[in-house]
């Protein structure tokens, strides 16, 4: 998949479209044939009464970053009870690094910091961040010692993170990114919904389902 990089007028649109995912209920919204099961349905890792939203992604996927702003408008103004967390895919070897690196960021507890960064320098800055050379100096500009981010992202933790994620995205039946699980019940993404912004309504529906439930 090769990278992308959005025009200034494209990338003010996605900056804008974040405030239309979130601005209604979806719990009237018809979700028929816009996700499909996950069989057999998977255990969540939030806790009991919340409802747990998986996002799969690759960081040097165009369409993820193209979704982004969507799932940043869901955190924001997510309901308590759903509860979002993110999950690197692994299709190919090629992908390993930036799934280290993102286990790297949350095992240090700057996941947040550095998440959309790494996106805009993959796809507004042409900086492919795929060794951990090159991903040891972005963390750097980051405030972190390079020492401190090599001992993490060679360590088995991140090593059995990654392993658990190749695992769970052939359970959930991840063929592609973007994709989002719903509650280990649930997959779909923009091909399936029909757009961006109607995974966003899918995600919302489902979980209003799944918390009435």
């Amino acid at each position: 998949m090769k990278h992308a990089f959005l025009p200034p007028l494209l990338l003010a649109l996605f900056t804008v479209l974040p405030g239309l995912a979130g601005a209604d209920s979806h719990s009237d919204f018809d979700v028929e044939g816009k996700y499909w099961p996950v069989q057999p349905a998977q255990p969540t890792e939030t806790e009991p009464g919340t409802v747990e939203v998986v996002d799969v992604f690759w960081f040097g996927c165009p369409g993820c970053f193209s979704f982004l702003p969507h799932m940043e408008a869901l955190e924001r103004d997510a309901p308590d009870y759903l509860q979002i967390r993110r999950m690197p895919a692994v299709f190919r070897e090629s992908w390993i690094p930036h799934a280290r690196a993102f286990y790297t960021a949350h095992l240090l507890g700057i996941e947040h910091e550095v998440y959309r960064p790494i996106y805009e320098a993959i796809h507004l800055e042409g900086r492919a961040l795929s060794t951990r050379e090159a991903l040891a100096a972005f963390f750097g500009e980051h405030g972190v010692d390079s020492e401190e981010f090599t001992k993490v992202y060679d360590s088995f933790a991140v090593e059995s993170l990654v392993r658990k994620s190749v695992a769970m995205q052939r359970n959930y039946g991840v063929s592609a990114t973007p994709t989002v699980i719903v509650n280990g019940k649930y997959r779909t993404g923009g091909n399936r919904a029909g757009g961006h912004a109607n995974v966003i309504r899918v995600i919302r529906a489902l979980a209003e389902k799944e918390h009435a439930s």
